[in-house]
């Protein structure tokens, strides 16, 4: 690897994230101390989108800690962080309507959550068993022996699905926001200053799958390079 690759490869790995991971958490505690007109908590905002697309078998339920928003389709629940779940913000009805965009994906059956859904166990072991390949590819192939190359590509084929898993990730995420904006609109939750704001905060979010997807995909070609040298 020279070494104006080596340096892009450091900034993706170690810079991107980290200038994700910035603009998520300024853009919430901003806009999380903006009160919404709605008046509504990020529970009454899920509620209100979920029952607008005839979504009754779905829970809103408050979770611990900080940003863990999510939806898990196996128990058929929305997930709200505290702050999220009980107070009327502008950040809480952005990131409710978004979580509740992933359970219209999941009524609706859109394709690329079907997908990512299907990809979970493969890419929970493309996680830890290719890295172990890898290392054990690496160490073995500077010991000179002739199973390191082949450690290493069985290894790249295993990380080569968490890959596949955060690729997938991106039109998922994107689309559960391009939904939550359509839903807050559409229902007069927010009005305009507010769309901005909220988009802003959802876009932010976004941007750190882009940047895990740009490092996971920097740390398959990386490990690619390797093998291929060691052929």
């Amino acid at each position: 690897m020279s070494l104006v690759s080596y340096i892009i490869y450091i900034v993706i790995l170690m810079l991107l994230p980290l200038w994700a991971q910035h603009k998520v958490k300024s853009n919430y505690e901003k806009y999380s101390q903006v009160r919404s007109t709605s008046g509504k908590t990020g529970q009454e905002v899920a509620l209100e989108i979920l029952h607008a697309n005839g979504i009754y078998d779905v829970d809103v339920v408050e979770g611990q800690g900080f940003l863990t928003d999510h939806y898990d389709p196996r128990k058929k629940v929305v997930v709200l962080s505290p702050a999220n779940f009980s107070r009327p913000s502008v950040a809480g009805t952005a990131i409710a309507a978004h979580e509740v965009g992933h359970a219209i994906q999941h009524a609706q059956g859109y394709f690329y959550l079907r997908f990512r859904t299907a990809l979970v166990p493969l890419a929970s072991i493309g996680n830890s068993v290719g890295y172990i390949a890898i290392i054990a590819g690496i160490i073995l192939t500077s010991m000179q022996s002739a199973i390191g190359t082949t450690a290493l590509w069985i290894g790249i084929a295993f990380m080569a699905f968490a890959v596949l898993f955060s690729i997938v990730t991106l039109p998922v995420e994107f689309n559960a926001s391009s939904r939550a904006m359509k839903q807050i609109t559409k229902l007069n939750i927010v009005n305009e200053n507010e769309y901005k704001h909220a988009r802003k905060v959802l876009s932010a979010a976004a941007m750190t799958y882009v940047a895990s997807t740009a490092v996971a995909l920097a740390e398959l070609v990386r490990f690619i390079l390797i093998a291929r040298s060691s052929d």
